[in-house]
């Protein structure tokens, strides 16, 4: 993504990941965000944490009805993922508190590095006033982003 730091990487955040496999728009920010991280074409960020919740949601049977992939299709999708990726396995509890409790697990990657930063269509992610300068839509990161 040009304007990104120079060694910068992204975390994906589930919601992105999950719009990207539901959309029949293969252009729209979420579907080429997704097809970048299983080209490998940006560098991008994954804990264990985040590649258990990304299951955990793509294997839910009503998101499964809507993106029509089973169990074992989402499972290669994972891997491929988890191959492409920086792996980081921050200990719980080093970062501030994130907007949402929920979203603690990204809030904990991003305190990792400094310059790392964060796709979401979450818009209370925006809103923090120490990491929210780090948080991107996925239109903004699609706007500036250059595949390798």
């Amino acid at each position: 993504m040009s304007g990104m730091p120079p060694g910068a990487a992204v975390i994906v955040d589930t919601n992105v990941v999950v719009a990207g496999l539901l959309t029949a728009n293969d252009t729209s920010p979420v579907a080429r965000i997704l097809d970048g991280m299983l080209a490998a074409a940006f560098p991008f960020v994954l804990s264990a944490a985040l590649l258990a919740e990304y299951r955990t949601v793509l294997v839910r049977p009503k998101l499964r009805k809507l993106h029509g992939l089973n169990v074992a299709e989402v499972e290669t999708i994972l891997t491929d993922l988890a191959q492409n990726a920086i792996v980081l396995n921050p200990p719980p509890g080093t970062a501030p508190p994130a907007p949402d409790p929920g979203d603690q697990l990204l809030w904990d990657l991003l305190a990792v590095r400094e310059d790392l930063l964060l796709v979401t269509g979450d818009k209370r992610l925006f809103e923090d006033a120490v990491m929210g300068v780090r948080v991107f839509s996925p239109q903004v990161f699609v706007a500036g982003y250059e595949p390798r």
